[in-house]
């Protein structure tokens, strides 16, 4: 198998660890790029475009840093990575990774996560092959996301 590159968009460190470790213990042929902002995604983008992307939903604008807030807090970042990506034409394959279960429109009318998948397989369906529940207390999270890198060809590696 050739060397899968996946850019992971996540802000939240310990989601991070946890997606990372389980990236690099299914394969290692996985090379993985971090952005953990909506800015660094779009500057991950442009200087290449990976084999697969992992995209969390609630973004800041910019990296947090040591004196750096990280810019406006937006629930909705990762569908601003996913529009950009529509309008320069990126066709990257996209899993949303979420720790929500539920969104606020900024109205303050909630969007359960079904309904969320429902709208950004709508607006998106060139690249969204699916939207996850990440919850570091349980392991669905990783069972859904193994079968969604099969799809890719990415299989946990025998003898590890």
């Amino acid at each position: 198998m050739n060397s899968v590159h996946i850019l992971l968009v996540e802000d939240e460190a310990p989601k991070r660890t946890h997606i990372e470790r389980f990236l690099t213990g299914l394969s290692s042929e996985v090379t993985i790029t971090i952005a953990q902002s909506v800015n660094s995604a779009l500057d991950a983008l442009e200087q290449q475009v990976p084999d697969l992307l992992l995209l969390d939903m609630s973004l800041p604008t910019f990296d947090v840093g040591e004196r750096e807030s990280g810019g406006r807090p937006q629930g909705f970042g990762g569908i601003e990575v996913l529009r950009y990506m529509a309008m320069a034409e990126i066709n990257c394959p996209t899993i949303v990774i979420t720790g929500y279960e539920a969104f606020l429109r900024e109205a303050g009318k909630p969007v359960d996560l079904s309904q969320l998948r429902a709208e950004l397989e709508e607006e998106f369906p060139q690249c969204l092959k699916g939207v996850l529940h990440y919850n570091s207390t349980y392991d669905e999270w990783k069972t859904a996301l193994g079968n969604a890198l099969a799809e890719f060809g990415i299989h946990a590696e025998t003898g590890k």
